[in-house]
């Protein structure tokens, strides 16, 4: 073909929209959310193997031996009664609530200490972008595909080896030791909405 590099283009998905900054404002009535309470850990997915929770909740179960925490885990699926088990099993049930479906996570992510995807594969994982966006530091495994590139290979955030619950809590602890990485708002920009658009019509030469 006559496709040179110069004719390709990189468009990202525009996943931060700006009812993401709208919502992420609204208030939360969960008592874990309120002024004065623990740091709260948050993931946010279906509950489906490919989302792997249970290295998430081994790894939450090292944090919570140094330090007083929560996690909240957002989303519905098959794996709810296994996941309710394991967090029977691992002695959680005071410090871990799996809230199902919600229309607003991102008040969640704007009012959490540190945001975790703990997939074992991904699409992309637009939450993470999201998170960014609403000023949430990330912790995320470095799962085929999306999460390294979203995160600039770990310049903006926490990258572990999938399935490792050491190093996720590590780097989990890490973020609540106020180890934050400074993200870059030009390198956000490729992920919203109106950027995005803008390329597409510099592309097609509408714009």
């Amino acid at each position: 073909t006559n496709l040179t590099p110069e004719r390709i283009n990189l468009i990202y998905n525009p996943v931060i929209t700006p009812e993401v900054f709208i919502k992420a404002q609204e208030s939360i009535k969960h008592p874990w959310f309120q002024q004065g309470e623990p740091p709260v850990i948050l993931a946010v997915g279906r509950l489906h193997p490919q989302k792997d929770y249970p290295t998430l909740l081994r790894a939450f179960t090292q944090v919570r031996q140094i330090r007083q925490c929560r996690l909240v885990i957002l989303g519905e699926g098959p794996e709810k009664d296994n996941l309710n088990h394991l967090i029977n099993q691992l002695g959680l049930r005071a410090d871990v609530a799996m809230l199902g479906f919600v229309d607003n996570p991102y008040a969640y992510m704007a009012n959490s200490a540190v945001f975790v995807l703990s997939s074992a594969w991904e699409g992309f994982g637009n939450v993470i972008a999201e998170a960014l966006a609403v000023g949430t530091p990330v912790v995320s495994t470095n799962c085929e595909s999306g999460p390294s590139e979203i995160l600039a290979d770990g310049k903006y955030g926490e990258l572990t080896p999938v399935g490792d619950a050491k190093a996720m809590a590590e780097a989990i602890l890490s973020v609540l030791s106020g180890n934050t990485k400074q993200v870059d708002t030009e390198w956000l920009n490729q992920f919203k909405l109106e950027i995005c658009t803008e390329k597409y019509l510099q592309v097609l030469k509408i714009g």
